[in-house]
């Protein structure tokens, strides 16, 4: 069956929001979403109910993992009531969009999305040649990731830039959702990945939640990992965490934190399973495998074969391009599959420490060239 293109708006929406206080940071970005939320709602609804979530046990979820959100990070309770005061809509509803992928976790016929994700620590001489080592040898990270999920949703995301915190956090996420992937003021980096253990619920932090608290607070790799660490979770997800020298690759889960260090090559290559022994004891390997392992192998054996590796975010991003035989990096959906199965690259996102940006591309990494990058500066 031939792949349908991608439907997506002529202007892809982009939120804007500059307060001190969580709470009006939150309405504001509610009154700019007012208009769209209710849409992205629906579209979650119909994926609670297919996977047999019954709206009470919706509501139940939402606002325990309301109260968790609430118990770790008050602020971040507040600029998630905030986005619904301004909307217009009951919190627990902005509550479950948050929690979409703990509640989720109930079903098993609603399977979860794929993304690829790509970082880069490159160590290069004064000179730039590429030689490596000395003590003035400057270090560089960069990363790109594919956002891939439910096609139906193409339309409910926007690029945000966010101000008044601690730190300025720009970047993309869903209509309602706190954060995903983006990068802050202080050059600190994150790619997000859903992963998936078979303890997965509710009643810790949602990881979108924890990813947005990431990029509000943490001004470096060490300082990211130490507060992640002392996150209650009851859900799984992957962060790839980088700034202007450091980088590692994150395995939550309900089972702990685990980290996972860049190869000899200065490499993390993440897809949809666990990379470390603990949490990969307890996947749910019928949700993710083969499609993951393929990526994640289809991509390694691509960049094994490049001399030298891309040196910039553009570059790398040409790595994850895929075509018809090769496993779905570029993913696009099939119109013979049924609700909760068409899958899509939503977008195509680079972070540079460097620059502090983000650069979104509202299409896949095959329409690199085609389609213009949105740039998004933190600093």
């Amino acid at each position: 069956m031939t792949p349908t293109p991608i439907p997506r708006p002529d202007h892809r929406r982009h939120v804007h929001v500059d307060a001190a206080d969580p709470h009006r940071r939150g309405t504001a970005r509610g009154e700019q979403l007012r208009a769209h939320l209710p849409a992205a709602l629906d579209v979650y609804d119909r994926l609670f109910a297919l996977g047999g979530i019954t709206p009470g046990q919706v509501r139940d979820d939402a606002e325990r993992a309301l109260d968790a959100v609430g118990e770790f990070r008050p602020g971040a309770r507040a600029e998630i009531e905030g986005i619904a005061h301004g909307a217009g809509i009951d919190p627990w509803r902005l509550a479950a969009l948050n929690a979409r992928t703990e509640i989720l976790a109930r079903s098993a016929t609603v399977p979860p999305g794929e993304c690829t994700t790509l970082v880069r620590r490159t160590t290069e001489a004064p000179g730039g040649d590429g030689s490596t080592g000395g003590p003035a040898a400057a270090v560089r990270t960069f990363g790109v990731q594919t956002w891939d999920w439910h096609v139906e949703l193409s339309t409910h995301w926007h690029t945000l830039e966010s101000r008044g915190g601690r730190h300025t956090v720009v970047g993309l996420t869903e209509d309602g959702i706190l954060g995903k992937v983006g990068i802050n003021s202080a050059g600190l980096a994150l790619h997000f990945n859903i992963l998936g253990h078979v303890r997965d619920g509710v009643g810790g932090v949602p990881v979108h939640v924890l990813a947005a608290v990431v990029l509000a607070e943490a001004g470096s790799v060490a300082e990211a990992v130490d507060l992640v660490r002392a996150a209650p979770l009851a859900s799984s997800g992957s962060f790839a965490l980088f700034d202007g020298t450091d980088a590692t690759l994150l395995d939550l889960s309900p089972a702990g934190v685990f980290a996972v260090a860049p190869d000899e090559r200065g490499l993390l290559v993440r897809t949809n399973h666990f990379l470390t022994p603990v949490p990969a004891a307890e996947e749910k390997t019928w949700l993710y495998q083969p499609d993951s392992g393929e990526r994640h192998d289809f991509v390694r054996a691509r960049l094994a074969g490049l001399r030298p590796l891309p040196d910039t975010s553009e570059a790398l991003a040409r790595c994850l391009v895929t075509g018809p035989g090769e496993p779905p990096v570029t993913c696009l959906p099939d119109p013979a599959e049924a609700l909760g199965r068409r899958w899509a690259s939503l977008a195509t996102v680079t972070l540079d420490p460097a620059t502090r940006t983000a650069a979104v591309l509202d299409g896949t990494p095959a329409d690199l060239g085609t389609r213009p990058w949105r740039t998004l500066t933190a600093g």
